[in-house]
């Protein structure tokens, strides 16, 4: 495996990332309605489907979901203790049978044949932590796809831009902070030319950092590769995709205020609501390259 993936690997294998990333959508608005958008992506999308290829499964968030309804899963993930959680629900969930756990890196399947499963899915953007690999994986996950790929990356536009510019810039978005505010430092500068760089290279942090941080010892947040909507494109349809959809997750989020995001939030009426209608707002055009932190692609491997 490449730097790349062995910092990933240490930094999902830590023992409690299984049960935060669980308890995610409990925590925060805008994976609240990434997750949502991701539901109604695949489910609307399940016409001719039998069988799947999840790379980067996770605990299982959407391989549980498709394995529940009778769908053969083959859940792919880094990580051996989210591998061990996804077990333990779909145990409990009864949906075992469905589903093949494999560990491994995406930068490495060659023991999976050309079109082997009728959907790939690749979500929270562990293509983006294969980094500088990360053309190469999406052209290997589109090699084993013979129907449809649904997949999300990191937004050059999203999480990294923003917080270049305000380091507090998920507090809105957090779901239970008890009425606590953390103020901004009102010295705090953005760095400009970190910015432009960042913009340029879709790399939020200097790689030979991470890579130093990691052969030291500590486990960094994985070396991240963030796309611009037009290079994600192209990169899809240039690998044999008759068809690209992009949608860009939380673009209507990022202008509603809190006070305003907390009464929705609080009504389950109006959440189910809003979660629709940010369901078709994120999946305009204008708003595929404005996403809160993923840029989500859907695209056909055979004409329709």
């Amino acid at each position: 495996m490449s730097n790349s993936s062995n910092i990933a690997s240490r930094f999902w294998n830590l023992p409690q990332k299984a049960d935060e990333e669980l308890h995610r959508e409990e925590m925060f608005i805008d994976d609240i309605i990434l997750k949502s958008h991701t539901e109604k992506e695949i489910l609307s999308n399940l016409d001719g489907i039998k069988t799947v290829f999840d790379g980067g499964a996770g605990y299982g968030r959407f391989s549980i979901m498709l394995a529940k309804r009778g769908i053969h899963v083959t859940h792919f993930d880094i990580s051996h203790v989210m591998i061990e959680k996804a077990k333990e629900i779909a145990s409990h969930e009864g949906v075992l049978d469905n589903m093949t756990f494999i560990h491994g890196s995406l930068e490495e399947l060659t023991q999976f044949k050309d079109k082997q499963f009728d959907m790939v899915l690749s979500f929270d953007s562990p293509i983006s932590y294969t980094y500088p690999k990360h053309e190469e994986v999406l052209q290997n996950l589109m090699r084993l796809c013979s129907k449809r790929m649904i997949i999300s990356v990191y937004n050059r536009a999203g999480g990294g831009m923003l917080y270049i510019f305000n380091p507090l810039f998920k507090q809105p978005y957090i779901l239970k902070n008890e009425g606590k505010q953390i103020k901004n430092d009102s010295n705090f500068i953005p760095d400009i030319k970190h910015a432009f760089n960042v913009l340029k290279h879709g790399l939020m942090d200097n790689p030979d950092n991470t890579v130093f941080e990691y052969e030291q010892g500590s486990s960094p947040w994985p070396i991240s590769y963030s796309f611009c909507a037009d290079e994600l494109s192209a990169i899809l349809y240039k690998n044999g995709a008759k068809k690209v959809r992009l949608a860009g997750p939380g673009a209507l989020l990022r202008s509603i205020p809190q006070e305003v995001l907390a009464n929705i939030m609080n009504d389950e009426e109006t959440k189910q609501e809003f979660l629709n209608f940010c369901y078709a707002y994120d999946n305009q055009p204008y708003c595929e390259g404005m996403g809160f932190t993923n840029i989500i692609a859907r695209a056909e491997m055979i004409g329709e």
